[in-house]
């Protein structure tokens, strides 16, 4: 009798993506699994993992950890904490190049300066680029490129009146030109 795999064997499928401050508070988070059923849950969770990885070095590569069953793979830069949680038995170096597109898709939106105050400023940019990356748990795309590029064409194009911009591209508009005057 032939043994077929599910697509769940072939693909592991991530539980969350938690993006947390310097302080172990929210600025991202998604989740797609009913592992934490609550809000208070979820809550007490990323609190978890927070402080079990708090002492690490995770600056340099991406540390891989085992957390109430789960496997958290997870790289910390400036004042911000990346993470992603699969399942026990799921693939670690998949779910790593999870970890690392997003990491690196919210590099490039944020033109390399990955800090809490600016990754508050661009929110909406970052859960779209959480959308482009997961949808209901499966891996849709790990190259930063490719995310970037979806999540900066589903935004207004700079070049479109101020009028048809949200303030926050308004704002990354006006700081550019006057960065850009500044530097001539």
């Amino acid at each position: 009798m032939a043994h077929f795999s599910s697509s769940r064997d072939l693909c592991p499928l991530v539980k969350n993506i938690l993006l947390l401050d310097s302080e172990g508070k929210r600025v991202a988070v998604k989740y797609y699994s009913d592992d934490w059923p609550t809000n208070s849950a979820k809550l007490a969770f990323e609190k978890s993992v927070f402080t079990k990885t708090l002492k690490t070095n995770a600056r340099t590569e991406a540390e891989i950890a085992m957390f109430e069953n789960n496997i958290v793979i997870y790289k910390f830069v400036q004042d911000l904490h990346f993470f992603v949680t699969g399942s026990d038995d799921d693939n670690e170096l998949i779910l790593a190049s999870v970890l690392q597109g997003f990491f690196d898709a919210v590099a490039l939106i944020l033109r390399n300066n990955v800090d809490k105050n600016e990754a508050l400023e661009n929110l909406d940019l970052i859960l779209l680029c959480i959308d482009e990356i997961v949808d209901g748990g499966m891996i849709l795309e790990t190259d930063a490129s490719t995310i970037a590029g979806k999540v900066a064409s589903h935004s207004i194009d700079a070049a479109a009146p101020l009028s048809e911009q949200t303030l926050t591209q308004a704002l990354a508009t006006a700081r550019e030109h006057i960065t850009r005057s500044l530097l001539t």
